[in-house]
């Protein structure tokens, strides 16, 4: 039996994406640092990294947020599609990436102290602060 395969891609198709097998339930980041990249809260699911085929690298760059962790975007388009944790084996990659289905639903929201005024979450979910 073959694993599903979910693809996707950066706004102009400069990077793109494979995940190997079931994509696990995304969590909404409301933290500051993720409003301010993504204009909002971002939506993003860790995958292993084994799973993870990227193409276009070279159309990749890397922002170093922090020690821990460093954000990738398309370079042509500015798409954000990752989050990534030093020393983890997960990557953190955008729901908004993939293309078509993902046959998975949001898990919660982190980081929730810190979300924008102008919003509300009430769609039951667990929350956390940080």
């Amino acid at each position: 039996m073959q694993d599903t395969i979910y693809k996707g891609s950066c706004l102009c198709g400069a990077v793109t994406i494979a995940v190997e097998g079931d994509l696990p339930g995304p969590n909404v980041c409301h933290c500051s640092q993720c409003r301010k990249q993504s204009g909002h809260y971002w939506a993003s699911t860790d995958v292993p990294r084994d799973r993870l085929t990227v193409k276009g690298e070279e159309n990749l760059r890397w922002y170093q947020s922090s020690e821990k962790v460093r954000r990738g975007f398309c370079e042509t388009c500015g798409s954000f599609l990752f989050w990534d944790p030093v020393g983890r084996e997960t990557i953190a990659v955008s729901m908004g990436t993939f293309d078509g289905p993902t046959q998975t639903k949001l898990s919660g929201h982190i980081f929730v102290a810190d979300k924008g005024d102008y919003y509300d979450i009430a769609d039951g979910l667990p929350q956390e602060d940080h």
